[in-house]
């Protein structure tokens, strides 16, 4: 494997402070919004249905704003990554393979994680690109910053809808993360058993693969 790419949230990135940091915004406990959660995953529904069972009709875009220019917007430091993410990575690099982080994220969040000295050779969002998963056009712009062919990249996600099924049908190899919500939930469905190259529990499990 010449490239691994990473998903952000619930790959490397905690999505708790996210959450919370909604639920405070629309004035409802955190339970709630988690359990909302919950639900619209089981329900394979994008997480931002969460958000409009709260608050039907929600302009998402529109309270994002809002919440940027009441000085409550988003925030990433080391307390947000998963305790394995800084460890791997180096490994990763350590053995010459080229680390690139690329999500479903804001452009503000690019800003963040580059700030934060990750070990990765390239960081974009989908912000940031104009493109979203699970796109054609967002693992094109993937297999851009990969510089690899498709074969020789790994797209590392905890989602089968927005990353172990589109990178696979793009022709990465895939690895599906046991993180978070979807992670778990999805692991073994047959599907995702099928689809992807490798079920993993930690990126430290991904150190092996390169070695092989």
């Amino acid at each position: 494997m010449k490239t691994i790419v990473f998903d952000i949230g619930e790959t490397l990135v905690r999505d708790d402070r996210y959450w919370e940091s909604w639920a405070n915004w629309l004035g409802v406990p955190g339970h709630t919004l988690s359990a909302l959660v919950g639900a619209v995953t089981a329900q394979g529904l994008d997480n931002a249905e969460a958000l409009r069972l709260l608050k039907p009709g929600i302009d998402i875009a529109a309270e994002y704003a809002a919440r940027e220019a009441a000085g409550l917007g988003e925030r990433l430091d080391e307390s947000d990554l998963y305790s394995d993410v800084r460890a791997a990575l180096t490994a990763l690099r350590e053995r010459g393979v080229r680390v690139v982080i690329a999500g479903n994220q804001t452009t503000r969040v690019g800003q963040l994680l580059r700030g934060m000295d990750l070990p990765a050779d390239f960081i974009a969002t989908s912000g940031e690109w104009g493109c979203a998963k699970p796109s054609d056009a967002f693992f094109a712009r993937v297999l851009g910053a990969s510089r690899a062919p498709a074969r020789e990249t790994v797209y590392v996600g905890d989602h089968p809808m927005n990353d172990t099924f589109p990178a696979a049908r793009a022709g990465l190899r895939t690895a599906h993360l046991r993180r978070g919500p979807w992670g778990h939930l999805w692991a073994d469905d047959p599907q995702v058993q099928e689809t992807a190259d490798w079920v993993i529990g930690s990126l430290m499990d991904l150190i092996p693969v390169v070695d092989e």
